[in-house]
């Protein structure tokens, strides 16, 4: 079978101040994944969306895109694996927060976020009760599109995807970064991505938390292990989903390089409305 061509997008390896800066590059990605109080998932969603999704990271020097997305209990009871180092219980985290900067500015990016987010909880900004699943720091590292002249990463987050599916994996003991990404580049995303409904996947990898984020975030262990892959999908991910991600844990598993940890899809939220608050669970 011919394969459709897989076109590779070196991104900056790391988030040090070495890019050309004449044009606009993705180089890390922040990740909030949060969980509302129960009874109050109409209030928390107006809340970060109206307020918090601006004053906590848009306004913040180098970002420069950023997306809500929700999982129903519809799309939480197709995540893998049941149990997961990331969170204590698989099923939670119904919104998930992806934000781009720019590359070559990580760690000013990060000291005036972590700056803003302090001044919003000393001033009464920082709604209550809700329960942070996971947040993180992601160093971009490449990317791969399904089609010839595709998507590009930087503009993945203003493109409007109708579905977006998080992998996250981590590689055994003595197995290198590079070695998991030729497995993934090579063998992989080829067999996966050609005639599928992801028409893009961004690989990343994790930074070690600020010493002075806020003190709610968990930190998290076998961090330079792990690998996260972001795809983006042209319809919902409930349409494809065996399809395109049955046997996931499966293959990564066969491949010996590492395991699955964390398998979830998300549909974007409505910007103005508070649809999905009532399906979460």
């Amino acid at each position: 079978m011919t394969r459709a061509p897989l076109l590779q997008t070196k991104a900056p390896p790391t988030a040090k101040d070495d890019v050309d800066h004449s044009g606009v590059a993705l180089g890390s990605v922040l990740v909030s994944l949060l969980e509302p109080e129960r009874g109050r998932e109409a209030a928390f969603h107006r809340w970060y969306e109206r307020d918090h999704f601006y004053a906590g990271c848009m306004v913040v020097p180098w970002f420069f895109a950023g997306r809500r997305f929700v999982a129903t209990r519809e799309l939480k009871a197709l995540r893998e694996p049941q149990h997961t180092p990331l969170m204590d219980d698989v099923r939670l985290g119904s919104y998930l927060a992806l934000y781009w900067m720019l590359a070559g500015h990580h760690a000013d990016a990060v000291a005036l976020a972590v700056e803003q987010v302090t001044w919003l909880n000393e001033n009464g900004r920082m709604l209550a009760g809700r329960i942070q699943a996971h947040a993180g720091f992601y160093g971009h590292r490449w990317s791969v599109s399904r089609d010839a002249d595709g998507v590009p990463a930087e503009l993945a987050l203003h493109h409007p995807f109708p579905g977006l599916v998080v992998l996250m994996l981590d590689r055994h003991e003595g197995v290198s970064q590079e070695a998991i990404d030729a497995w993934l580049r090579e063998v992989y995303l080829p067999d996966a991505l050609p005639g599928s409904a992801a028409a893009l996947c961004l690989a990343s990898h994790p930074f070690p938390l600020p010493d002075d984020a806020p003190s709610y975030v968990r930190r998290l262990e076998g961090l330079e292990r792990r690998s996260m892959l972001l795809f983006f999908l042209d319809e919902d991910p409930r349409t494809h989903w065996r399809d395109l991600f049955g046997g996931v844990g499966e293959r990564v598993a066969a491949s010996g390089l590492g395991e699955l940890t964390w398998l979830a899809p998300f549909i974007p939220t409505l910007p103005g409305s508070d649809r999905y608050a009532d399906e979460l669970w």
